[in-house]
């Protein structure tokens, strides 16, 4: 199982990223597939996640305005649109995937199967 993150960048504040996560090795059908970040000095935290079976979203109302998860079948890739960033945005990026029927909360990064390696994103004020 690989999960490959890109897209990450030096932006200013106001601009927008469209971070990727191209998956290879699991059918995602099978999967919950959810973006995570950590800033520095800071836990990682859950921002959102998918149900590619589904379609359905898990959100965090803080950061639903700024950030849209979706999924390209076609292309087995995840992405992050996120818009008008802030500084405070300024993290590791991480794309994760989880079983569909695993237990425990898709909110949690200790109940996820397999991690990318995690794309850069500075925004600079």
């Amino acid at each position: 199982v690989q999960l490959q993150a890109s897209g990450g960048g030096l932006v200013q504040a106001g601009g927008s990223l469209r971070l990727s996560c191209a998956a290879s090795g699991l059918t995602l059908s099978n999967y919950v597939m959810a973006w995570f970040r950590q800033a520095p000095g800071k836990e990682r935290e859950f921002v959102s996640a998918i149900n590619w079976s589904s379609g359905y979203l898990y959100d965090r109302d803080s950061m639903k305005d700024r950030f849209t998860i979706s999924g390209d079948d076609a292309k087995n890739t995840l992405y992050l649109q996120i818009t008008s960033l802030k500084p405070e945005d300024t993290a590791i990026y991480y794309c994760a995937a989880r079983r569909r029927y695993r237990g425990g909360t898709y909110r949690s990064d200790q109940d996820y199967d397999f991690w990318g390696q995690g794309t850069q994103v500075t925004v600079s004020s």
